[in-house]
């Protein structure tokens, strides 16, 4: 039997954290190996606990988690950062994928959704729902900063790559770009990886920073992303 995916959870309230590692240890493929009440308390713990995967509030007392994901991903084989926030309440989310994380769900998520979410960014993937998408890319461009992030795209990427980077940036899964572009998932796969070498991101959500810092796709009118 395979080990169970190590799971670290942050958040400042004590009910939460008890709700989420309840519902972690009730999963057969995952564990929840400790909790941490505030940023500077979750990095002392994931580098203490060597988790795969932590489950990070953003707002929080002291140290945020925006700084606290910063500094655990600045590691050798830091852990994977999975964000629960309130959307609603929280304008740092970007600024949250910037700085290492891999997804973020909202916290009205359901159960079995947090559970794949956790899965998802253990593998190596990047969790981004195409609604969430468009409301990144909607507070990424009202930004001010946004108009000096602005980066090139690297001639070595192919016409085929072009595609396969901006339908990844309006938040297609690897299934839906295969049959929008009449293409095999094998292929789309590979030409991801491929983005992911060229562009040097780190994962999924990275690639999406980077179409809208490089101008190939921009926001258009707000989408309820279906």
């Amino acid at each position: 039997m395979t080990e169970p995916i190590r799971v670290l959870v942050v958040d400042d309230e004590q009910l939460v954290r008890a709700g989420f590692a309840l519902l972690i240890d009730a999963t057969p493929d995952l564990a929840a190996v400790g909790e941490a009440g505030d940023g500077g308390e979750a990095v002392r713990a994931a580098r203490r606990l060597r988790p795969d995967v932590v489950v990070m509030d953003i707002r929080m007392p002291g140290i945020d988690g925006l700084e606290a994901t910063r500094l655990i991903t600045v590691d050798v084989d830091a852990p994977r950062i999975l964000i629960v926030t309130t959307f609603d309440e929280d304008d740092h989310v970007f600024a949250a994928l910037r700085g290492g994380a891999s997804g973020f769900l909202l916290k009205d998520t359901p159960p079995e959704e947090l559970v794949d979410a956790i899965r998802t960014v253990a593998r190596g993937d990047a969790l981004l729902a195409p609604t969430i998408t468009r409301r990144l890319i909607t507070e990424f461009v009202r930004t001010p900063q946004s108009a000096t992030r602005r980066s090139t795209v690297p001639d070595t990427l192919t016409d085929r790559e072009l595609e396969v980077f901006a339908l990844v940036a309006a938040g297609l899964s690897n299934g839906e770009i295969a049959d929008r572009l009449y293409l095999g998932i094998t292929t789309v796969k590979t030409h991801v990886g491929r983005l992911l070498t060229k562009l040097d991101a780190r994962d999924r959500v990275h690639l999406v920073i980077r179409a809208y810092e490089t101008g190939l796709v921009s926001a258009g009118p707000a989408s309820d992303g279906r």
